[in-house]
């Protein structure tokens, strides 16, 4: 993927190759995580070096950026924003992680997560029970996770719950862990 992928995003900001931010659905407002609350997640989800894991609105990248340089594991990122997609191919180009660290500019909906050993979701309940789920539900290979930060995957029971009271910001969160 590595430079073909970072072509890609550039054209379709400057070209307009992928359908526009407004065309496409946001299943949730640019929230960044935590950085405390990334590794916890990569964490839960026990990401092994080797294995490909998705983060799904990858926003600037953060959770695609670690997976890659600490877990040396294979991480992509989708994310719709083409600003959000620029920022964080200039933090992996920086930071010389191309090989194993990829943003796909585009609808997280349309994509392929068969390959997927972690997805990392931070969505609104909507979105990851009315859309995210029942793709994820055809798509995840049998022994794959999911990480869910704060919202919960209605339709599914979660192996562990992991409640964090203070991110070192003065707010809580709830992490669930799910298995196929």
């Amino acid at each position: 993927m590595g430079w073909p992928a970072a072509w890609l995003c550039a054209a379709a900001a400057i070209g307009g190759l992928w359908a526009g931010d407004g065309e496409a659905a946001k299943l949730a407002p640019y929230y960044p995580t935590p950085q405390t609350i990334v590794g916890r997640m990569l964490q839960l989800g026990g990401l092994k070096a080797g294995e490909k894991v998705f983060d799904l609105g990858s926003g600037d990248g953060r959770i695609v950026i670690l997976a890659a340089e600490k877990f040396h594991a294979q991480a992509v990122g989708i994310e719709i924003d083409a600003d959000l997609c620029r920022q964080s191919l200039a933090r992996i180009a920086k930071l010389g992680i191309e090989k194993s660290a990829h943003i796909v500019h585009g609808d997280l909906l349309t994509q392929n997560y068969g390959s997927a050993d972690l997805v990392t979701v931070y969505l609104l309940p909507d979105s990851i029970n009315g859309k995210v789920q029942p793709l994820l539900d055809r798509q995840l290979k049998k022994g794959a996770r999911v990480v869910a930060h704060d919202f919960e995957f209605r339709a599914w029971t979660a192996e562990k719950v992991e409640n964090i009271a203070d991110d070192g910001e003065g707010r809580s969160h709830t992490l669930y862990l799910y298995r196929k």
